[in-house]
């Protein structure tokens, strides 16, 4: 495998300053997360993104979240037909086998996949139609939300609500799987649907009440 090189030296020497300082002042804690295995409260399902850390917002210890991240911290809807579903296997493994307590969806200002939705939606991304576009394809998960907020007039709030309609849209979903279903009936497992604005650091939390985010 040609293609395979070694890190760049500045990963190495981070690495390095992680061993020496870090990790040796924690020895005990990291050799206990070894061998007892991992115990997580919550998952969090958050956007690709580089800029959104869901562990710096929470404050988060290693071992405390289980974290799946994807384009638009999208989940799609329960589809048991035996193809690969990287989303729904991680989904499916937190509820039935970690057995976890709250499932986070986490969206967030500035969302590149979620523009380009936007622009797929309203004719302006056509590379995005191609069957061939595999973010195309995965956006099209948040359609319905699109069509839920396409009659707003100025365009930077439409974007701005479909942020918001990721992070619905991802929720809804996950109620049609049935295993999380029935966890939710049972109160066993509760979802949360949160926004956050990377710019200013400001969080907001769905309320099912009001059918609108709330600023936490």
């Amino acid at each position: 495998m040609d293609s395979v090189k070694p890190l760049p030296t500045y990963l190495v020497q981070r690495y390095h300053g992680w061993k020496a300082t870090t990790f040796e002042d924690n020895h005990a804690w990291y050799r206990r997360l070894a061998s007892e295995g991992q115990r997580p409260r919550a998952m969090v399902i958050s956007c690709c993104d580089s800029r959104v850390h869901a562990t710096a917002i929470f404050g988060a210890e290693q071992g405390e979240f289980f974290i799946h991240r994807n384009i638009a911290n999208l989940v799609p809807a329960y589809l048991p037909d035996g193809e690969p579903h990287g989303t729904s296997a991680a989904v499916e493994y937190a509820v039935t086998a970690l057995h976890i307590s709250h499932i986070i969806v986490l969206g967030h200002s500035n969302c590149g996949g979620v523009k380009g939705c936007h622009d797929m939606c309203t004719g302006l991304a056509p590379e995005l139609e191609k069957s061939s576009s595999f973010v195309g394809r995965w956006m099209d998960i948040l359609r319905p939300g699109f069509e839920r907020v396409k009659h707003i007039s100025d365009e930077a709030e439409r974007v701005a609500q479909l942020e918001r309609e990721a992070v619905i849209v991802s929720v809804e979903n996950l109620m049609t799987f049935p295993f999380v279903k029935s966890a939710v009936e049972k109160n066993e497992l509760t979802l949360h649907g949160l926004w956050t604005d990377i710019a200013e650091g400001t969080l907001e939390q769905f309320d099912s009440a009001s059918k609108d985010f709330i600023r936490i």
